[in-house]
């Protein structure tokens, strides 16, 4: 790869296209992937530990895969909500050229890969699913999930896996505290050294004024003639 990392915007190294087979959303299928992107030679371990520890997206709504390199997640949100709109989103163009090539290879047109500027600011998310480009830095990695993690719609919820090794206990103390006030963060699941941590955005308490009726408008229109 020389010296480009997954999020380069346009790498350098040569492309070598490669096939391979994999599950997503309970289907053998074949994607391309390659040179230049995450994990370009399997399904990493990370995001398979997050698609195992997910629920069924809702059935319809904005969703974002946060990072989406060649498209796992996005990919298995299609399949699974055929009638959601997949927003995936990475810097890596080539990543993103991937992902266009499997979602029209299976069939799936609800996915838009796109960069991140390029998803309209009015677009709030149903779900957020994300395995986050740790290694870009802290202070990149905490403004884009300052940025985004906000757009969640209300009572609606963001998935991330973090491997504990890179800090996933720590991001989780630091959501905890940064995050607007109606946000929690709890850890949903363990596994192969990995951390999925769930950010929920609870709904607005209804706030309609309740109509009491007092003991005497009660006996007032019991007695009142029809």
């Amino acid at each position: 790869m020389g010296s480009d990392h997954y999020f380069t915007g346009s790498p350098s190294s040569a492309e070598n296209l490669r096939r391979l087979r994999v599950t997503l959303a309970g289907r053998d299928v074949e994607v391309v992937t390659a040179g230049g992107v995450f994990s370009p030679d399997r399904l990493d371990a990370g995001t398979a530990v997050l698609l195992a520890n997910t629920p069924s997206p809702p059935a319809g709504g904005d969703f974002l895969d946060l990072g989406c390199g060649w498209g796992p997640i996005s990919l298995s949100l299609a399949l699974d909500a055929p009638h959601a709109t997949v927003w995936a989103v990475d810097v890596n163009e080539r990543a993103l050229d991937l992902v266009r090539r499997n979602a029209e290879t299976l069939g799936l047109p609800n996915v838009n890969a796109v960069r991140p500027e390029d998803v309209p600011a009015d677009v709030a998310f149903r779900t957020i699913r994300s395995n986050p480009p740790i290694r870009v830095g802290k202070n990149e990695l905490h403004g884009m999930l300052e940025t985004w993690l906000p757009r969640l719609e209300e009572r609606s919820d963001a998935w991330l896996v973090v491997q504990r090794n890179l800090g996933s206990d720590s991001l989780q103390r630091w959501l905890a505290a940064t995050l607007p006030r109606g946000f929690s963060v709890q850890r949903a699941a363990t596994g192969r050294g990995y951390r999925v941590l769930k950010v929920r955005r609870h709904g607005t308490p209804p706030t309609a004024a309740i109509d009491i009726v007092s003991a005497d408008d009660v006996q007032a229109s019991e007695t009142s003639p029809e």
